[in-house]
């Protein structure tokens, strides 16, 4: 459970109806098997012990009775194991019978989940035996044999106490963060389900206990209804329901268990095979979401002397670091699936546009200047500038890229700008530099040859100013080109590359550049603008500010600041699940497992966080620009930092950490 993770299962048993015997026998089998694999959650069908499908055998004594028993059966055989499951059976209560899900830990039942929506339609006859729980609140007095029985005839009971009723939430003092909560397949249906209500007070994972039988499409919808639930209600949610060996009179079920965090699907089974699934849910990232969310008004402290009657139930589990198969993706800014990739591309590429065309005409700006190098950011603004054009049908004419060439600059990327102005119809205009970099060293006393920070930033600075004087020539604005990896670093000269009127890759990260750039390449439907792009793409990512080696670029920002899929990843889980240090060099050894050493991921890990805290000062004074994705450094909204914050307690955090 270490660093929030806790694994969590949802298994559908081999079951014989009414043979409650038999099913007891598969769901401690069962038990057994989740318990190899780790799991400390363990969720299993409604009325599981029984089956679902007795009908009026519901109504026999002695299958009531023998279900009681098994389920005791069940506790006592899985005292030795560390995990909290869930079992579904039918209780008699208070003179009613009821459709409850149980939850056992330690060799004890410690409480009775009843169904408060009961189905009484189409396929669905519950209604004919069971009765809503929703009111019913209490504790159950359950005798059972002992274990160790004398020989001589004498049957001596034990009695147990059992809380009963809907609100019942099951805490643990191991992992006091993880507060469960059970609601009963039907419960999830309806327009207000039982979970919304746990969740309100604080659980944060919920297990249903389902049978939900198959038609044609219902497996899309009670997908969709499992995702949605997590989403709506930022939780883990693990549902099992009825497999093979229900009776198959009328319909069929076909096992189609699930485990959900926050609207995603994390395991689903194949239907119409029993079995378990797996997966390990991140507790801590639903936690922190709740907390950051104020319109979130989920807290667990309303459990505490609850006028609505919700009562804690303590489970034990043993300190144990959960061993991770989740994926984390290396690249979370970007989607994996080509369809969804390209569809967020366009839509990025919207935004930007939409966002510049109404600062265009909100100030009534016919002209816009953009800094072209060559590399990835500035085609990214200028393809985001035409775009705006394009929507204000305005002439391409009005956009002014001024290439700048001075000493670090390649005929390569030269060249790739120069073509790609012309190639979209903008203005080009070239202003050689070297002369007036040259006098601005000259007159501060800079030895040119001395290639430190002031080499590279004197020309940065003045290639600003020449857009900034050019833009008031034409009435324009200037365009920024700048992306949110660079910003997050600091890579970037103050009131150099850091200014503009309107920065419109503010928020789009480096490796998210690069795919925007490719999906216009592909769609734009123009072989030479394609090419060009192609040829960007392919170069490496450079200031280009010191001279180059033989024709070639010298100065790659990856071999400086570290590689950017690093540093993103880093960025993602930092600012957006507001991860710790630790936690996110656990996750990015997995996620570039055969990329990245565990050296070298600590090495620029440590990077980023020192950059991180150094640079805010420049990200406290941005210039406007559009928010595309859930991770943006705005000081006007996403980021409120001070720019003198102490970043000693993560360094430190991380300086504990020692690679094998």
């Amino acid at each position: 459970m270490k660093d929030g993770f806790i694994k969590v299962s949802a298994g559908t048993p081999d079951v014989r109806v009414a043979d409650c015997g038999y099913n007891a026998g598969k769901i401690i089998e069962m038990v057994r098997e989740m318990e190899s694999r780790g799991a400390k959650i363990m969720v299993f069908p409604e009325l599981c012990i029984t089956a679902y499908t007795c009908g009026d055998l519901f109504w026999q004594e002695n299958l009531l009775e023998e279900a009681k028993a098994q389920l005791v059966r069940i506790a006592r055989e899985t005292r030795d194991t560390d995990a909290l499951i869930f079992v579904g059976l039918p209780l008699e209560y208070k003179g009613k019978l009821y459709n409850v899900a149980a939850g056992l830990s330690g060799g004890e039942i410690l409480g009775f989940v009843p169904k408060i929506h009961i189905p009484n339609y189409n396929e669905f006859y519950e209604g004919r035996y069971f009765t809503s729980g929703g009111d019913a609140e209490g504790t159950v007095c359950l005798r059972a044999e002992k274990e160790n029985s004398s020989s001589d005839g004498a049957v001596p009971a034990e009695e147990y106490e059992i809380p009963f009723g809907t609100r019942l939430l099951f805490t643990c003092p191991e992992f006091p963060r993880l507060l469960v909560a059970a609601e009963i397949c039907e419960d999830l249906w309806v327009p207000s389900p039982p979970s919304s209500a746990h969740a309100y007070h604080g659980a944060n994972l919920i297990v249903n206990l389902s049978a939900s039988d198959e038609v044609v499409g219902k497996d899309s919808y009670r997908k969709s209804l499992v995702s949605g639930q997590s989403a709506r209600l930022l939780c883990g949610y693990v549902y099992a329901t009825a497999g093979e060996g229900e009776s198959t009179q009328d319909v069929v079920y076909g096992g189609q268990n699930m485990i959900a965090e926050n609207g995603v699907i994390l395991a689903e089974s194949r239907r119409f095979q029993n079995g378990i699934v797996y997966g390990e849910l991140d507790i801590q990232r639903l936690v922190n979401e709740r907390r950051r969310m104020t319109t979130c008004r989920f807290a667990p402290d309303k459990t505490e002397d609850s006028k609505d009657g919700y009562r804690k139930i303590v489970f034990h589990l043993k300190q144990t670091e959960t061993v991770l198969s989740r994926k984390f993706d290396s690249r979370p800014f970007v989607p994996g699936v080509r369809e969804e990739r390209d569809r967020r591309c366009d839509e990025i590429l919207n935004i930007q546009a939409v966002g510049l065309k109404k600062r265009l005409a909100h100030i009534r700006c016919q002209n816009v200047v953009i800094g072209l190098s060559g590399g990835l950011d500035s085609t990214l603004a200028l393809l985001v500038a035409v775009r705006a054009f394009d929507m204000l049908g305005m002439d391409r004419a009005k956009i002014t890229a001024v290439t700048m060439p001075c000493f670090g600059t390649t005929d390569r990327t030269y060249r790739n700008a120069c073509q790609l102005a012309r190639c979209l119809g903008a203005e080009l205009k070239e202003v050689n530099i070297r002369e007036a970099v040259s006098l601005h060293f000259r007159d501060i006393g800079h030895d040119p040859e001395v290639h430190d920070v002031t080499y590279e930033n004197g020309q940065a600075r003045e290639r600003t100013q020449i857009l900034m004087d050019i833009a008031n020539q034409s009435g324009g604005i200037v365009i920024g080109t700048g992306d949110l990896s660079e910003l997050a670093l600091g890579w970037a000269t103050y009131n150099g590359d850091h200014m503009s009127m309107y920065a419109v890759n503010c928020s789009v990260p480096k490796t998210l550049v690069r795919h925007l750039v490719r999906y216009y390449a592909d769609t734009c439907g123009d072989q030479k603008l394609k090419e060009i792009l192609l040829d960007i793409l392919d170069t490496p990512v450079s200031p280009e500010l010191l001279p180059p080696k033989d024709g070639v670029i010298s100065q790659k920002t990856e071999d400086l600041v570290g590689p950017y899929e690093l540093h993103d990843f880093f960025l993602y889980y930092m600012l957006r699940w507001t991860f710790p240090p630790k936690k996110i060099f656990r996750m990015a050894k997995l996620a570039f497992q055969g990329e990245y050493s565990d050296e070298v991921i600590l090495k620029w890990l440590k990077i980023f966080y020192r950059r991180f805290f150094m640079q805010q000062f420049k990200r406290s004074c941005l210039p406007d620009g559009p928010k595309v994705g859930s991770v943006a450094v705005s000081p006007r909204g996403d980021l409120r930092m001070p720019s003198d914050a102490c970043a000693d307690l993560w360094l430190g955090e991380l300086d504990e950490i020692q690679c094998r």
